[in-house]
């Protein structure tokens, strides 16, 4: 079977306190359908459904640790039986740090370790080491978090499963009418409020800037034309430091007043101009 018809599985486990909930949101970002401490013995019975299911899933992360009590001693035959199956990619990672870190983050948190009944310490550590150690050595992937921010864990997941080794990060572009609002989710908004106005010309009022009329006659501006190279010639810039921090998508709005004509056209072609850069990119408008 070739790997693109495979439903592709990830199981997260590894040391409580070094970093697996940071993981599974990576996964969920890209689209991952993600399980906290799903016992192993019914993530198999799991995928089974999801790949018989009418809107068959294509990706599936879980995170599985000692918190499942007696149900984690399962997880070596799960894990066995998932890799053992030929329409299923399953690839696990394991995430640790030193004895340290460890401590250290239990102290800041102030939280219980799932084996402690009091205060976190190394020799609790070290058995939850011996526990993992089986599925330690079956992992496909180990990653140290004793000197990584949040940002450095993603960017290295990011490195080993974004597919066909392209970056996730994605480009979410929104056009909208400022008499309508500021979309919340936008991180940063451009005002197409400078350019001359289609509403205000008789052949173009009732289209919108989906028409090559429109765009045509917003782009005929020079000042439209030199905002969009400078628009680019930012982004290029600021997305590989985003993607250095963590950032997994930028929202980006383009305004103007009904968000009819001039924030469509310039959404379409940003996203245009964005995908020949070959970023991921979604166009949305709207209030149209």
């Amino acid at each position: 079977m070739d790997n693109l018809d495979k439903m592709k599985v990830v199981i997260v486990t590894g040391l409580s306190g070094a970093g697996k909930t940071n993981a599974i949101d990576w996964f969920e970002d890209q689209g991952y359908y993600c399980v906290d401490n799903m016992p192993p013995s019914l993530i198999v019975d799991f995928i089974g459904l999801a790949m018989t299911s009418k809107r068959k899933m294509q990706k599936a992360a879980f995170v599985v640790d000692i918190r499942g009590g007696e149900f984690f001693d399962d997880v070596k035959e799960s894990i066995q039986e998932l890799k053992s199956r030929e329409d299923i990619e399953c690839q696990i990672l394991f995430i640790e740090a030193s004895d340290r870190t460890l401590v250290k983050r239990y102290n800041e948190t102030r939280r219980n370790h799932p084996l402690a009944e009091g205060p976190t310490t190394k020799d609790v550590i070290n058995l939850e080491r011996e526990r993992l150690r089986e599925i330690r050595n079956l992992s496909d992937y180990i990653i140290d978090t004793t000197d990584m921010k949040v940002s450095d864990l993603q960017l290295e997941i990011g490195r080993l499963f974004s597919e066909g080794g392209k970056s996730s990060f994605a480009v979410n572009i929104i056009s909208f009418g400022y008499k309508r609002g500021i979309p919340t989710e936008a991180d940063l908004v451009f005002d197409m409020r400078f350019i001359p106005n289609p509403y205000y010309v008789p052949s173009l009022k009732k289209l919108t800037g989906n028409n090559k009329k429109v765009s045509g006659y917003v782009f005929k501006q020079e000042v439209a034309e030199k905002f969009v190279g400078d628009l680019l010639n930012l982004l290029e810039d600021l997305i590989p430091s985003y993607i250095k921090e963590g950032k997994q998508h930028l929202n980006i709005g383009f305004g103007c007043t009904g968000g009819q004509h001039r924030s469509v056209a310039m959404a379409d072609r940003m996203a245009k101009e964005l995908k020949e850069r070959g970023f991921r990119t979604t166009l949305e408008h709207r209030d149209l």
